[in-house]
This record gives C-alpha cells, structure tokens and sequence, in this order.
C-alpha cells in the first residue's frame, strides 16, 4: 500500500492509496456519544494546502467499534468507485487516491481521524463517518474544514435539520422515511401494540418515535418506547419492563453488538421471535448477529425481521450490482457508499477543481440535468463536452432529491432463517 498521496502519475488499473489508520485515543471505546470528549479543531481549506489539482478521498469507517462487522461493506464501493474512477483517466487529469481512517462509531476515535485526513492527508473529500451519531457531532468540523463530506449509512432523522453550511450530502434516505416502511411492515403483519427496545441515541430513539407516530396514525397503539444503554448497563431491567406492557410485537433497533445484547436481555425474559414476533432495522442485519446473541444457538433469532434501504432497488439497475455481487461482501449500505464517491468525483469534474467550496455547489447539479448515464466514464465524458447530466446510481435514479439527501427510499424486508443467516424477501419492497 501506498502512504498519503504517494502515487504513479499513471492510471494502472486500480491506483488506489489506501492507508488504514487506526486513531485508537484512550478511552476510546467507552461510550457511543463520546459526550464530555474534546472536539479537535481542523483548519480552513485555503490554510491546509489540499488545493491542488488532485482529488484525495478519505473515508471514515468503522474499522472497530460497534459497526466493524458492516465495515467492508462500506469501505470495498469506495474502493471500487475509486478504481473505476481511475480506469476512466482520475479526475481533472490526476489519479484519485483514497486514504481510510478508523472512526470507530465513536465520536473521540472519529474526531481524531477527520484531523488526520484533513490535516495530514490533506483530503478535499470524506465519506461517512459510518454512525449518524458521529455525523451529526462533527458537522461543525466539517463545515470549519471546508471539506466535503457524504455518508452512505447516516439515516438519522436529526441530520434532516442539521446545519452543514453545505458541506454535508448523503446517499441513504432518512429515518423519516424508513419509520414509514417499518410501520407498513409491521400493519401488513397485524401488529397493533407493538413494544420497543432501542439504543439511547438519535439513531435508535428518532426511528422509534417516527414509526410509532407512523403506526398511530394508522390506528395502531404502540406501547412505551424503552430506551438502553448501548453499553449494556440496565439492559435486564429495560427487556423487563418491555415485557411487562404486553406487547403484540417486539422492535429492537440498535447496532450488531449491543444490539445483540438486547435480544440476549430479552430471550431471558422470555421474548425471542418464536415467542413474540421480533423486528429490526438496518443496522440489525448482520451474518453474525445470531452468534453473538447465542453462539450455541444460531435459531435463537430464527423468525425475526426487519427493514433496510434496499440493496437493489427495483427499477434502478447499475453496472455496480453485478460488481459488487462477486465482491464476497455482504452489500449492505454498499450501494449508497459507491454513489458517495461517484458523485463526489463528478462534482469534482463539473467544477474543474478539488476544491470543496467549489465540489458542494456542484454536488447536486450533477442529479438535475438533462444527459443521463449511470457509470462515471459516461458521466465524465458528458461532463467534459459540456453537458449537463442527471447520474441514475446504484441506490437510486436520484428523482427526488431534497437539497442534500433523497426525497424518497426504498427499503428490503429480510428475516433470520435457522441458521442466523439474513435472507431477504424476493420481491418484496417498500417504496415511501
């Protein structure tokens, strides 16, 4: 691998620097919020000298921390929009290179890795940070840096109405939206009084409330939401108290690890999805989320359900599916994080520069013209002889864009078979 931007001034067929930098602060890990942690300060564009004709990526993925059993599905799009951008002559007549940092799901090990990208690797452009959580406590950082930054996991409905002075894109649809796919999931099913365990955090408590106003709109009378600690402190009193409501159903939304432990926390009061109907959200669909509930018992989660922004949207298609199919990563979110990086290359292409002042006004512009193309040699090709070009991706035809996130999801229903394997319902998709 290379280091920083060490790179040929050729184009070989992947000319990708990859540094994975593992910012591990003591501490680190103890806590998903990272309340009380110092934020790092990043300086402007114009002073860190990462003008420079030049696009430089940089990704911030959960390498540990809660959400590293999803990590390659993050990180191996970029990677392959990277390569493709490359094979396709780079950007602005230089290669592209791609730097990863570790952020860990956790706000001190990401602040100190947005640093290094900024500060150190000079990069005009970021993708993610994996948590929504992260995402909304470094937006001022972000913005203060003038770097651009879009994320392929980030579904929090907080970031709807978060200030990034433009900066901050993303490819995933909001929590708004995927509240209403759960809820239809959940009426199709007859569920009227379902309960709900969630993570204590904008992610888990914004989708919590958003589907049950959903359900009570259509009738529906869900019980008290019961919030936990994603580092498992109380969680035995909290499935206790989710049990006592009587619930028809139960909704646990949270990340693989902790999210683990609140099935284990219920299962020891009875409720597994063989005793009461069970659901989850994206984040819940893990290949390994059974055997860190029960390692003895991969059918402990058998039956359980849930919604995610869909892999393969129906009535999208893209060159990417059939790459990514052959990737060996589950292609969970990986269709929005290559969107990410496309786009954020084409807007570097239609400004002329790896400036991001000038990458975020033309981020959007690339979704409301009038040449269509869906790979980013088409894209850059139309670009170059000065057309305007409405890209269709991979997560989406990119319709209804809302100034910085998509106006409309579709998402997958999966369930858990015997083996604690995720398969998703053939045909079966809800648009919102």
């Amino acid at each position: 691998m290379c280091e920083g931007r060490t790179m040929s001034r050729g184009f070989p067929l992947v000319a990708i620097a990859v540094v994975i930098t593992l910012a591990l602060l003591a501490g680190a890990c103890t806590g998903d919020d990272g309340e009380g942690a110092a934020s790092t300060t990043t300086t402007t564009s114009t002073e860190r000298g990462n003008v420079d004709e030049t696009l430089a990526i940089g990704q911030l993925a959960s390498v540990t921390g809660d959400l590293a059993l999803l990590s390659p599905s993050f990180t191996k799009p970029v990677e392959l929009a990277v390569a493709e951008m490359n094979v396709a002559g780079g950007v602005n007549g230089a290669p592209v290179t791609l730097s990863v940092a570790d952020d860990a799901s956790t706000q001190t090990t990401a602040d100190a890795s947005l640093a290094k990208l900024v500060d150190t690797d000079k990069v005009d452009v970021v993708i993610g940070p994996s948590s929504s959580n992260v995402a909304l406590a470094q937006l001022e950082q972000v913005a203060q840096a003038r770097v651009l930054e879009c994320a392929g996991s980030n579904t929090a409905l907080a970031l709807s109405l978060a200030d990034s002075d433009g900066y901050y894109f993303r490819t995933t649809p909001s929590d708004r939206l995927q509240s209403r796919a759960l809820a239809q999931l959940l009426t199709q099913d007859g569920r009227k009084q379902p309960g709900f365990l969630v993570r204590d955090d904008a992610y888990g408590l914004g989708l919590a409330r958003a589907t049950a106003r959903a359900l009570r709109r259509g009738g529906a009378t869900p019980k008290p939401i019961v919030a936990y600690d994603p580092a498992g402190a109380g969680l035995a009193a909290d499935a206790a108290r989710v049990a006592e409501s009587g619930p028809d159903a139960v909704v646990v939304i949270g990340f693989p690890e902790d999210g683990a432990k609140a099935l284990a926390a219920l299962n020891s009061v009875g409720i597994n999805p063989t005793t009461l109907p069970t659901y989850g959200t994206d984040a819940m669909e893990s290949t390994r989320l059974a055997g860190l509930v029960d390692p003895a018992n991969p059918a402990i989660i058998a039956g359980m359900k849930g919604t995610t922004p869909a892999a393969v949207p129906a009535g999208v298609g893209s060159p990417f599916d059939a790459v990514i199919a052959t990737s060996g990563v589950n292609n969970v979110f990986s269709s929005y994080y290559y969107d990410c990086a496309i786009l954020s290359a084409l807007a570097a292409v239609k400004a002329g520069t790896d400036d991001p002042v000038a990458l975020k006004r033309a981020f959007s512009k690339n979704l409301e013209g009038k040449t269509e193309c869906n790979t980013f040699a088409a894209c850059k090709a139309a670009l170059e002889a000065g057309r305007s070009i409405h890209y269709r991706g991979a997560s989406s035809r990119f319709d209804d864009w809302a100034g910085f996130e998509p106006g409309h999801g579709a998402y997958d229903v999966w369930s858990y078979d015997t083996t604690g394997k995720p398969v998703t319902a053939p045909r079966l998709q809800i648009a919102v």
